[in-house]
């Protein structure tokens, strides 16, 4: 069994949460891997430098683009595709999206998000464009769906005309090595570099409208008075610098500015500081098909708010404090409330992350490509 997994759709110089998926996750396979099976990963000659060193039984194969060019790397993916791939005689494809010409592989869509649907705002016009074309034809054409939350799959089945029996649910995991509680002290030391001077509330995301920051600004506006001598921390790129922006002027308009620290997007592994120094991480998006900084924060110790919605409080799994996130008064009501009750969550929060682990999620994945693999020699013969 080969099996050829996309990366193309990353970009080198700004990995996503995707790349950190993978890198996590190739390995765990590949520890996993039976005689006659192997993983070629689609990478541009820039992308393959974050793809290195997985072991034997991980090969490459080589694409002139990935998303730093993002319509030349889509034009590749369809166009080169359909001649590349069965010269490494790839058995099963997992991908993002079908290629426009059907070959004879098992096809493995692997889908994060419904954000085309779900929340069209967040994507440039010409992208939605081509994902509500394609992604109905994808999941025709697919073996296999994997998705990573109840909640995906109910987005997947209102949008699009899916056989059920397609989608695999697997849930994705934290990384327990690095996401782990530690010394908080030191913590506090690791975080006064971005001018965090005190306690603090935390907020860990790329900022994209729907993941809610500005929801989470005006409830900071009305917590803090009971939550005297606290900062609010802000770690995240500003991948909508139009949004970003706007989140300063809000600050401002607000009264709240000086207390509000936003650091910008930092290293993953200093994020872990972070959580560990946080009174309470607040996650208030509006839409998420899985919420991995949750369970960073429980993994380090940290309480945790979030939404009522979507997928939230199935990755919480009773361990968080939900609030309704389209109301900033029901957001600061849990933020207080889960400072109150910071023992209680973080020993819950600390026994539901444990439950995710990427050798797991990686099990799980390599069962679908052998099924998928399976049929695809059932169908030959």
């Amino acid at each position: 069994m080969r099996v050829a997994i996309n990366l193309l759709s990353e970009d080198p110089a700004n990995p996503s949460g995707a790349h950190w998926f993978w890198t996590r996750v190739i390995p765990q396979m590949a520890r996993r891997l039976e005689p006659g099976e192997e993983l070629d990963l689609l990478v541009s000659p820039q992308s393959r430098q974050l793809h290195q060193d997985y072991g034997p039984g991980v090969g490459y194969i080589t694409f002139p683009w990935s998303n730093e060019h993002r319509k030349l790397r889509t034009l590749s993916e369809h166009l080169y595709s359909p001649v590349r791939l069965p010269l490494g005689r790839i058995d099963v494809l997992n991908t993002g999206m079908a290629p426009i010409v059907n070959l004879p592989w098992s096809l493995v869509l692997h889908l994060k998000t419904m954000h085309a649907f779900t929340a069209p705002g967040s994507v440039a016009p010409l992208t939605l464009a081509y994902r509500r074309f394609n992604y109905p034809r994808s999941v025709r054409a697919a073996d296999s769906i994997i998705i990573n939350s109840q909640s995906l799959r109910s987005e997947v089945e209102q949008y699009l005309q899916v056989d059920p029996r397609k989608l695999k649910l697997i849930y994705e995991a934290v990384d327990h090595e690095l996401f782990r509680p530690g010394d908080e002290l030191e913590a506090r030391e690791q975080v006064k570099a971005h001018g965090v001077t005190g306690p603090y509330v935390l907020f860990v995301s790329s900022m994209w409208p729907y993941k809610n920051c500005d929801g989470l600004l005006r409830a900071w506006a009305l917590a803090r008075t009971k939550l005297p001598g606290r900062q609010l921390v802000i770690v995240g790129p500003g991948r909508d610098e139009k949004y970003y922006a706007s989140l300063h002027a809000l600050a401002a308009e607000l009264g709240i500015a000086g207390e509000v620290i936003f650091t910008g997007g930092v290293a993953l592994a200093q994020t872990v500081a972070f959580y560990r120094a946080a009174d309470v991480f607040v996650y208030p998006s509006l839409n998420e098909t899985f919420g991995l900084p949750i369970l960073e924060a429980m993994a380090c110790g940290c309480p945790v708010v979030t939404s009522t919605t979507t997928a939230m409080p199935e990755t919480a799994g009773g361990a968080a404090i939900l609030a309704d996130p389209s109301d900033p008064a029901s957001i600061a009501r849990a933020i207080v409330e889960a400072a109150a009750s910071r023992d209680r969550l973080r020993t819950a929060g600390l026994r539901r992350a444990a439950e995710f682990t990427w050798a797991a999620t990686a099990a799980s994945t390599l069962d679908v490509y052998r099924e998928a693999a399976a049929n695809r020699k059932r169908h030959r013969a």
